[in-house]
This record gives structure tokens, sequence and C-alpha cells, in this order.
């Protein structure tokens, strides 16, 4: 049976996204009328090969030939023909030196015929010809998961060109073209909306359950569907260059890698033909029975193993892109699968980097408006974060943003600036002290509570304060929970504060939170936990966190950070939801177990089969139906990890 999985680019889809792909472990199919056949299910060849094989069995066993002479050239030339395939593949394997099962079914195959077993060896031919195309078939839906990927692009796209809107193919489409998309299109271009409103559902990018509405200005990506209006869209990136491209390039390339596991599955077929034919030469040399050496060789089967291995992991990351995940190969998955340690940034990755006004205290009587007016007249001109979380909260009260008359930065300190005659401090307590303001000030929280407390006064009185941090991301806790429930220990590791960090780490339920860390050490926890025997993945989305995901057993990059951080990574969470993180290390798990299943599974049947053909228990037949039915198993069990339904069409 054969151990080769077929994964090809469907030639419909568009040119300039996608090249004909196959991985390393994959066998290219046979050229010619039918290879197109195949693109759609079973080829006709072998479904009349089947046929000729059942009713020469047929034949043979109802003794239809039985007035003519020469029912044994018959019976030859039928399993000859029949099994073309199978002798064909074991002749090559002769001559790469490679020991397969599809020669250790060709020795079976002859020696049955020798014996003038001919029903028996047509009855074999029949099963494994059936048996290939069962896993062809399976296989194939494998395949069919990743290429839907390239199913969210348009073939076709209407553009405005000289004042006229027009067809033309996908891969004609240039940048600065204006692109119509009407409700229920998918849209085909990274772009900016320039005219009409719609919702577009962006799940397949960003990983948002629900469609966000789209305006004149806002960005919209390849790949994504539009719902309702019809959007004119300024085409800026086209093609691999899109966001969705480079998902589908990533898919593309993970295809092309084989895992450490596949190789130790290759090595471990290898060894259990080895195991059957010197199974079969010492039940010979024992028994002298020729109908149990062949049920010997028959029984063994180890394409469950060989097959079913590349098909786990290429189901595991087909299902991965399809959940929101991005995993640049088998090596990763298996990687992923070893984890135990998980280290965490902070910024970006468990919170959303645009810190907002948690709280504002009043002082003196002032209440929120004044103490975030004055504020506002401040941060005008700042471009710090915080600034902007206060100017934020500013146009949300309908406070008037106007200019200072005059302004000056302190670095460390804040800001002060006057205003129509009256000065206004914003910045840490040292600067109103500075400033000699100490009656009425807020009582501060001891760090309050992680966030980051800014004083404001005005005209020599103290207003209050406001507390600004970083909001946590929805899914944060629950994906901290969810790792530790499955054994990880997480870390959080931060450049801010470690009064910052702790306080987010408390809030998480990590087991150990780290702040005030540099870009190079971050890396160099990661180093010294992997010098502990730990493995560890490294979760950031920023440039500091560049090193140490590089540095890590696996790195995970964010979706929505940096092109450093996603180019060091290993993994991209698409959509920036941990909620996927977490998906992910539970399908990398599965797949492991699965294969492993395939592994023991596969042992112990060939062990039990063996001993019990080698004693006589079972006959040729017997032994032909148990090696399809044990294979086509183990096949299916890794069939589990595809995409289904809506899963794999949405």
């Amino acid at each position: 049976m054969s151990s080769s999985l077929i994964v090809e680019k469907s030639p419909a889809n568009p040119s300039h996204l996608s090249e004909t792909r196959k991985s390393s472990e994959l066998k290219e199919p046979d050229s010619g009328p039918e290879r197109e056949e195949h693109e759609h299910g079973v080829e006709w060849t072998e479904l009349i090969r089947i046929a000729f094989v059942a009713l020469a069995a047929a034949a043979v066993w109802f003794r239809l030939w039985e007035p003519f002479p020469h029912i044994s050239a018959i019976g030859i030339a039928a399993t000859l023909i029949g099994g073309y395939p199978i002798f064909k593949e074991a002749f090559e394997n002769i001559v790469e030196r490679k020991m397969t099962m599809e020669l250790s079914m060709a020795i079976a195959l002859l020696s049955a015929l020798a014996i003038g077993e001919f029903f028996t060896a047509l009855v074999i031919t029949g099963f494994v010809l059936a048996a290939e195309v069962l896993e062809g078939l399976t296989v194939g839906r494998g395949r069919r998961a990743i290429q839907s990927l390239l199913d969210f692009l348009p073939r076709t796209v209407a553009v405005r060109r000289n004042d006229e809107v027009v067809e033309i193919a996908s891969d004609q489409v240039q940048v600065g073209d204006t692109v119509i998309v009407k409700p229920g299109g998918h849209i085909p271009v990274d772009g900016v909306v320039l005219g009409g409103r719609s919702f577009v559902e962006q799940a397949a990018i960003t990983g948002e359950a629900m469609p966000v509405e789209k305006a004149p200005g806002d960005v919209v990506y390849a790949g994504t569907i539009n719902q309702s209006g019809a959007l004119e869209i300024g085409s800026q990136k086209l093609g691999r260059d899109t966001t969705f491209g480079r998902i589908v390039e990533a898919v593309e390339r993970a295809e092309k890698s084989r895992a450490p596991i596949q190789k130790t599955a290759d090595r471990l077929a290898g060894y259990l033909v080895y195991f059957a034919l010197g199974a079969a030469v010492l039940t010979f040399i024992i028994t002298q029975n020729v109908r149990s050496t062949i049920s010997v060789v028959i029984v063994a089967g180890a394409c469950g193993i060989a097959a079913g291995t590349p098909l786990a992991i290429l189901g595991a990351i087909g299902r991965a892109a399809h959940q929101g995940a991005i995993i640049k190969g088998g090596l990763y998955l298996e990687a992923l699968a070893a984890v135990d340690t998980v280290l965490l940034d902070k910024t970006g990755t468990l919170t959303f980097g645009t810190p907002q006004i948690r709280e504002v205290v009043s002082a003196n009587g002032f209440g929120e408006q004044q103490i975030i007016a004055a504020a506002s007249i401040a941060e005008r001109k700042s471009e710090h974060p915080l600034a902007k979380a206060v100017v934020a909260r500013a146009t949300e009260l309908d406070v008037p943003l106007v200019e200072p008359d005059e302004f000056s930065y302190t670095p460390g300190r804040g800001v002060r600036v006057s205003y129509e005659g009256e000065e206004i401090l914003v910045g840490s307590l040292a600067l109103l002290l500075e400033h000699g303001m100490t009656r009425g000030l807020p009582v501060s929280s001891d760090g309050a509570g992680g966030a980051s407390e800014v004083y404001v006064a005005r005209a020599g009185q103290v207003l209050g304060s406001i507390r600004i941090a970083d909001v946590l991301r929805p899914e944060a806790k629950s994906a901290v929970a969810a790792m530790r429930h499955m054994g990880l220990k997480t870390v959080l590791l931060s450049g801010d504060t470690q009064a910052a960090t702790s306080s987010v780490g408390r809030d998480l339920g990590v087991d150990e939170a780290v702040g005030g860390l540099l870009p190079e050490q971050k890396a160099k926890w990661v180093t010294e936990l992997r010098s502990k025997g730990r493995n560890v993945a490294m979760v950031g989305d920023g440039i500091n966190d560049a090193p140490a995901l590089v540095e890590a057993n696996v790195g995970i990059a964010m979706g929505s950070g940096t092109d450093v951080a996603r180019e060091s990574a290993d993994v991209i969470l698409i959509g920036s939801d941990l909620s996927k993180l977490v998906e992910t290390l539970r399908l990398a798990r599965r797949c492991r177990g699965i294969i492993m299943q395939n592994f023991v599974g596969t042992l112990v049947v060939d062990s039990i089969g063996v001993g019990m053909a080698a004693l006589g228990f079972l006959n040729p037949l017997l032994a032909a139906f148990i090696h399809v039915t044990s294979e086509l198993a183990f096949i299916l069990n890794s069939t589990r990890l595809l995409p289904r339904g809506a899963e794999s069409g949405r």
C-alpha cells in the first residue's frame, strides 16, 4: 500500500497567489489525462483494474475456466496485470534499495502464484487496490482542506478604470486600482475603503467573530467577505503581499517541511518490513508450511504509520490555519506538543497595547469633567501614549480640545503649560511637589493596581489624578487558566515596571511575573529555562520580543504584531486571539497522541498477526483482510484532525 500523500494546487486558483506545491515526502502524480480525473476523485483506471481483478477471482472461484487447460496462466496473467501498480513500485524500491510494504506484498503475491494459490493472489490484489483507492480519497480530503484556504479569493475582479467599471482576472489588478466589491463578494486586495459603507466578515484574517463596519478611510483585507453594501477599495497590496497571501504562503511552506517524527515513522515502517520477512523465513524453516509463511508476509502492515503520520501532520496544520493559527512546519507542530513552559509578553500580547483611563480620582471637590479638561489642554501637543488616552477620554466627554499658550516637558516628571494666564501641571507626584502643591493630594493606591497615576493641577490647586493602564485582552485570563489546566507553567515577562507587571500577573493568575526586562534579558530567560531542560514557547508581538522568539523552542507571534516578530516566530496567531494559542497547543498534543496511537496500534496488530499466521491460525485471505482493515483504521484515525464541514469551508 502506498505511503505517499499527494498535495497539489488546483489550477483554478489565482496564479499570482500560489504555485503548484508538494511536500518533500509527497509524490507528484503522473501527468496526462488521468491526472485531471484524479483531482475530482478516483481514477477510472483504478476502478477498471479492481473490476478486472474481481471478475478474474470470481472466474477462478467458480471454475468458469475449468474446460481450458491453461487456468494457471490465466490466474498468473490476471494477478500480474491487476497488481501492476504493486509490482511497479516494488521494482522501483529494489532499484532505490528501499524496503517497503509494496516489496513485501509483491513477494507474497509471487509466492502465492508459485504454489498455485491463484484465487488467494487475486483476492489479496483486490484488497490492496481497493485500500489504495480508499487511502487516496482520504488523503485527497487532507489536500482539499489546505486548498480551501485559496477559495477566499475571487478569480475575477471589478475595477474602475477611465470612469468605467470593467471585469478583469484577479492577477491583472494593479496597485492603485479602485476595486468594486458587491455585497456577498470576497475582497481580493488589501486596501483602504474609498467609498461606500458595509459590514465585513474578517474572521479569516483577524479572528473577529462578528462582522466589522467599514467606512471611507478604513482598512480592509484580502480574503474577507463584504456582507451588506457595495464598497470601493483603493488597492495597496496584491497577491502574496497581502495579509492573506502571507498566510497561504506560510501554510505552503509548512506542507514542504518534515517533522522529526515523520522520519521516525519511515524508519519504523522499514523495520516492520524486515521483521515480517525475517519472521516469514523463520516460519518456513520451522513449519515448512508455505501458506503460513505467505500469511506472515501478508499480515504485517506499516502503511498505517507511513501514510498516517504525514496525514495527521497535514491535517493538524490545515486545521490550525482554519482555526486561526499558522504553523510554519511539522517541526514546530511537534515542538508545540512537547512545550511545558509558556513565556508571555505583556504589552500587545496579553494587553491591547493602547493605554486607557481606568479611574479618575477627584481632589478638593473637583469633578471628572474639570480634571479631564485641564489635563487635555496640557496633553494636547504630547505624543506620549498616556497623553493620547487623556485626549481620547476628553473626546468621549465632549470636552473642547484647545491648544495651550505655552508648553514645556520635563522627562520623568511631566508637562507644564499655560492657558489664558493659568498654569496647568500634568505629571508625576514629584512634579506637583516640586511646585509646592501638597494640599488635598489624592491618596495613592500603591502603584494604582499596576496603573500609571497622572496628577493634575491648575492655577495652584490640585484637581485630582488620572489612573491609566493598558487593557487586558478579554480572553487573556481564560487562556492563561486553560494553559495552567493543561499542566503548563506560565511566566509573564515585560519591560514595564515590576509593580505594573506583578499587578497584571495577579489578575491573570500566571505562575510568575517578571518586569523591567530589556530584550536581551527576555532572551536570557529563555536560554536559562532551556538549559534546565524546559521546552519553552515564547509569545510576543514586538521588535523587542524577536530575540526571545528566536531562542525559544517555539516562537509564537501575535498577528497584529510587528513584521520582525512575525518573521522571527514559528507560529503566527491570526488576529492576536489568545484563545487560538490554547486551541493550537491542544491540537499539537492531539496530533502527537494520534500518531502515537497509530505507532502502538500497528506494532500490536503486526505482532499478534504475525504470531497467529506463523502458528497457522491465519490463512492468506484472512491475513490480507487484517492487513488492509488495520491500516485503513489507522489512516482514518489520522483524518480526525482534518477540518470538518463548516470549519473547512468557512
